[in-house]
């Protein structure tokens, strides 16, 4: 029997395992492009037309994902807030489809409560997070419903679109893509995507009666119906004693704007009006 010297066996097993590792290799390779699943080109396409801030504001969990629900028939043209008409037309063109371009949104924060206008009952030090002290009270504000005031949405938000003076939170339109995000992130859930060209809104959210929104907040809504009372439209409503109103039957009269003994139906186009009621101190 032939006998290897010892400096032979250390190379010859280095080898055999080469052999073998080159031939599984080699398998693995054939395996997976015979048994590889062809990417649909038009994923790619698709994705590079949406916006990429993956903000969730198509019910996705990113760009990706939505482009790809879009090619695989689960999910709409048109769903992303972000890209934009442009961006939805040229994604119709590649699924060969029409679409209608849906309705331009923002976000609006339904609260006025500052620390000029309303009262608290406590002041918090610590972690800037309103998760965290919507335990304690629902905030450190009197009122319940109010704008905790610490960020929550500013943080949520990828297009810098919401900002914080004074203890409340407030939306820059020119910046806002109403992706949503700030909705889901605020506890209070005191903001709502409303139609980009509407003028009026409610700035208050609490549920409190009258006797008790006074004793809280200076600017509160109190229920008291001069705003329904004067709109020709009907398009506004009550609800838990606070005003609402429904945007496909107002008509941007002002008139519950200029009736409101409260001053706190605001007008979304005049910002300063907006920074003067949120922010002042």
């Amino acid at each position: 029997m032939l006998v290897l010297p010892v400096y032979f066996e250390i190379p010859l097993t280095v080898l055999v395992l080469a052999a073998v590792a080159f031939l599984f290799g080699v398998l693995l390779a054939v395996a997976a492009k015979k048994f590889a699943v062809e990417k649909d080109p038009r994923i790619d396409q698709i994705a590079e037309n949406l916006a990429g801030a993956n903000c969730g504001g198509c019910g996705f969990s990113g760009c990706a994902a939505y482009a790809k629900a879009i090619v695989d028939g689960e999910a709409q043209v048109g769903l992303c807030p972000v890209a934009g008409a442009d961006a939805n037309a040229k994604i119709a063109q590649i699924m060969g489809v029409e679409v209608k371009q849906p309705q331009r949104m923002r976000a609006q924060v339904m609260c006025s409560g500052n620390h000029s206008t309303a009262n608290y009952k406590y002041l918090y030090r610590g972690l800037a997070d309103c998760h965290s002290v919507s335990r304690l009270g629902n905030g450190p504000k009197e009122c319940s419903y109010g704008c905790i005031g610490l960020g929550s949405c500013v943080s949520a938000c990828a297009f810098n679109a919401i900002k914080l003076e004074n203890g409340a939170a407030f939306v820059d339109y020119d910046h806002c893509r109403a992706c949503g995000m700030c909705v889901n992130a605020c506890p209070q859930n005191l903001i709502e995507l409303v139609p980009f060209e509407s003028r009026y809104w409610v700035a208050c959210k609490s549920k409190d009666k009258g006797a008790v929104v006074r004793s809280h907040c200076q600017v509160g809504c109190i229920g008291c119906g001069i705003c329904a009372k004067n709109c020709p439209n009907n398009a506004i409503s009550f609800v838990d004693n606070i005003a609402h109103i429904d945007y496909s039957l107002c008509n941007q009269c002002g008139l519950c704007a200029s009736k409101c003994p409260r001053k706190i139906i605001l007008d979304g186009l005049k910002s300063d009006q907006i920074i003067e009621v949120e922010t002042a101190l």
